[in-house]
């Protein structure tokens, strides 16, 4: 059986209350995470499968390219634009939906989603998790040691290679 396409899983907020509806119809529960994705590696894989194993249905925020630079990350980012990064993550079987989002945190996207699970990576702490009230909990999942966007670029960049 084949999945939707991840051109239709991409979508905007004015879309997301109708789809919302149908899941909570359906009675299915919804996780909710987000983050930049600016190079898709192996950590990002296994805390978005991890996500998607918690609920029915799992939405990922990803940071536009202007929210991205409100984080303060290295001035080069992100290397890929906000409609390569939100495609790839779409592309992902564990993801439902992918939504941009241009604030600097998700916190008006989670007060209309209204995840039954907000999930976050375990280098947060539960109370400074953005949004936590809008969500039936926090969940925090355990990351994968030595995989993050910055020391894949650190190891590029170290490598000498074009």
């Amino acid at each position: 059986m084949k999945t939707a396409s991840w051109k239709t899983r991409i979508v905007t907020r004015d879309e997301l209350p109708d789809i919302l509806q149908a899941w909570r119809t359906a009675d299915e529960t919804i996780a909710f995470t987000n983050g930049v994705f600016d190079l898709l590696h192996r950590g990002h894989i296994y805390s978005l499968e991890e996500a998607a194993n918690l609920a029915d249905r799992l939405i990922v925020g990803v940071n536009s390219d202007r929210s991205t630079r409100l984080l303060g990350k290295d001035p080069d980012r992100p290397f890929m634009d906000e409609n390569d990064r939100a495609a790839f993550i779409a592309s992902l079987t564990a993801v439902d939906l992918v939504l941009l989002f241009d604030e600097p945190t998700p916190y008006e996207l989670l007060s209309i989603i209204k995840p039954d699970i907000l999930v976050k990576g375990d280098d947060y702490r539960i109370e400074d998790v953005v949004g936590r009230e809008f969500a039936g909990m926090v969940k925090l999942i355990r990351r994968l040691d030595g995989f993050s966007s910055t020391n894949l670029v650190d190891r590029i960049r170290s490598s000498g290679k074009p």
